[in-house]
């Protein structure tokens, strides 16, 4: 088995950037989700309210980010990370933290973009406070985690998506519901012939850094927006196939959460090898 994709995403919700290498750090990949859309209350905004969001493509050098939009409208804008700053309240799913406003130049932008009056700010994850993740599955006491969900990595597998849309297009007796991986917006993707086979995994290393594997991933609506389009699924595709086999205790799941227990590279092509 072998790693065939990085991705990350710079901007929570918006659209992923693909990698050939990329700096492990235990939060995560070094640049991902470290940035979040939130609204006038503070509480993160995502493809869920705002399918569109998909069409937002986000380039970081540096500390210089560009953003612009696949339809061209609002022109690109490119503004400085700020890193130090006052400190603002956000909320995350159950969990409350501080971060850096980033300022009006990428709030405005992203408020025509998604045309709204709300007040819609970009922020920047605070080094000062740590966001920790859950208990019940962190191996150490506040381990970090970036704006992603909740875990710092997720693992998918061709093999898995190979019979995803076997199931979906058995169904339809076609093959255009079929979905590209990127509904799922992982951070690895590993090539094999074994579907679902990271659930049988406790530990995966890929290249030189070490991950446990703590929690099969629970989709939602986004994985049912085409995430070069923006368009919602009209049959609920890839979720009602899902829900017929990836369904328990009424969470439907593809991929693993994965935390890793040491930094370093990881490289398109690595190596991946799990155990139980």
């Amino acid at each position: 088995m072998q790693l065939t994709q990085i991705s990350v995403y710079p901007i929570k919700s918006c659209r992923g950037v693909s990698l050939e290498s990329a700096e492990v750090t235990l939060k995560g990949f070094k640049g991902d989700r470290e940035l979040m859309i939130v609204d006038e209350n503070g509480i993160f905004i995502t493809q869920r309210q705002y399918p569109q969001l998909a069409l937002i493509e986000v380039e970081r050098k540096g500390e210089t980010v560009m953003l612009s939009s696949c339809t061209g409208s609002p022109a690109a804008v490119t503004f400085p990370l700020i890193q130090t700053g006052e400190k603002v309240g956000v909320e995350i799913w159950r969990d409350r933290t501080l971060a850096i406003d980033q300022g009006n130049t990428p709030a405005q932008w992203l408020q025509a973009f998604l045309q709204t009056s709300k007040n819609i700010r970009l922020m920047g994850q605070s080094p000062d406070h740590i966001r920790p993740i859950d208990p019940q599955y962190s191996p150490s006491p506040q381990h970090p985690v970036s704006f992603a969900d909740g875990y710092p990595f997720l693992l998918t597998n061709t093999a898995s998506l190979a019979e995803l849309n076997r199931r979906i297009n058995a169904n339809y007796n076609d093959t255009s519901q079929a979905v590209p991986m990127n509904r799922f917006r992982p951070n690895l993707v590993m090539e094999t012939e074994h579907p679902f086979i990271e659930d049988t995994w406790t530990q995966v290393k890929i290249g030189e850094v070490v991950f446990d594997v703590v929690k099969p991933c629970s989709r939602c609506i986004i994985t049912t927006t085409d995430q070069k389009t923006a368009q919602r699924n009209e049959l609920k595709e890839p979720l009602k196939t899902l829900s017929t086999f990836r369904q328990k205790g009424g969470k439907i799941f593809f991929g693993q959460n994965l935390i890793p227990r040491n930094t370093g590279v990881v490289r398109i092509f690595d190596e991946v090898l799990g155990n139980g």
